[in-house]
């Protein structure tokens, strides 16, 4: 369903063990943080302890987190501790180290579940007297949200998809679905990065989740694609909302280190039909018209 066939370097993530660095290693608490989106689905919710300071991240092989990929320097950053607070620290990197999304000019005091961005891979960090709770709430919330945008992943829009259905028959209610996906997306992260192809996708899932309704549910569906479920909606309804979603991502500035970056979207619409026997039925067809809107030229809506 997706444009984007490209092969994605694969992120490793290897932890040294601390007696090899020669470093500060005087014991620290449980502070600690945890992968919460990465190109390499095997890392998904690995934590690492930071049990001595300074921890540092980046490609070669010297670091104590070893991140492959072109957009990681070889010596990117590190986290040190300066008496309670922990710091991320830039070594001045080439594409910047960013935090809650936002680039540090050198360094950052990190507050109890700040993310911390470096190259493609993202961890939360987690403090105080309950981090193993956290951990596991953190752990949690990756089987429901998606670490990069925030919208909630395709496992869940599944099981919520099903429920609507069931829903809306009993109550003989409406039910719409929407799929989308940016335009030209590859173009997108051949031309200026796979860092602004990710701020793309975490700035439309914004004002995405700005304009639905609490009882909608919006979803990654993968790589550039979308879905969202209008429980108690015609046709006409889903219409107007991918519509005026079409309308306002084309007019929004996406600006990442500078660069202007035009962004469209292409949106399929579907009504729950009686033909539709399972949830993967209503997810065809607004798939089907999806392409519709691919084939006639994108930036535009077809259901």
């Amino acid at each position: 369903m997706s444009e984007l066939d490209e092969k994605t370097r694969v992120t490793t993530i290897v932890q040294k063990p601390a007696g090899e660095t020669g470093e500060d290693e005087k014991p620290r608490n449980n502070d600690c943080i945890v992968v919460i989106y990465t190109k390499e689905p095997t890392l998904l919710g690995k934590r690492f302890v930071l049990d001595f300071t300074p921890v540092r991240l980046g490609r070669g092989a010297e670091n104590h987190i070893v991140l492959e990929g072109d957009s990681v320097s070889r010596r990117h950053a590190h986290l040190e501790q300066r008496g309670p607070v922990w710091w991320a620290v830039d070594d001045g990197s080439t594409n910047g180290t960013y935090v809650n999304d936002e680039q540090i000019s050198r360094e950052f005091g990190l507050a109890n579940g700040d993310r911390i961005k470096v190259g493609p891979t993202i961890f939360k960090y987690l403090s105080g007297a309950d981090v193993e709770a956290q951990y596991h709430e953190e752990i949690y919330r990756m089987t429901i949200i998606d670490g990069l945008t925030q919208a909630h992943v395709k496992r869940y829009l599944l099981e919520a998809l099903e429920k609507e259905i069931i829903r809306a028959r009993r109550h003989a209610r409406e039910l719409s679905f929407i799929m989308f996906d940016i335009d030209h997306f590859k173009k997108i992260n051949d031309h200026h990065g796979h860092l602004a192809g990710d701020f793309v996708l975490k700035e439309l899932a914004r004002i995405v989740q700005g304009r639905i309704r609490r009882d909608e549910v919006f979803a990654r569906y993968g790589g550039e694609e979308f879905s969202i479920i209008l429980p108690e909606t015609g046709l006409e309804g889903a219409r107007a909302l991918a519509e005026g979603l079409r309308e306002k991502i084309e007019s929004s500035r996406f600006v990442f280190q500078g660069d202007s970056i035009p962004v469209t979207i292409s949106i399929g619409v579907a009504l729950l039909t009686d033909t539709d026997k399972t949830s993967l039925d209503l997810i065809r067809a607004a798939d089907a018209k999806l392409y519709e809107a691919k084939r006639g030229g994108r930036n535009k809506v077809v259901g």
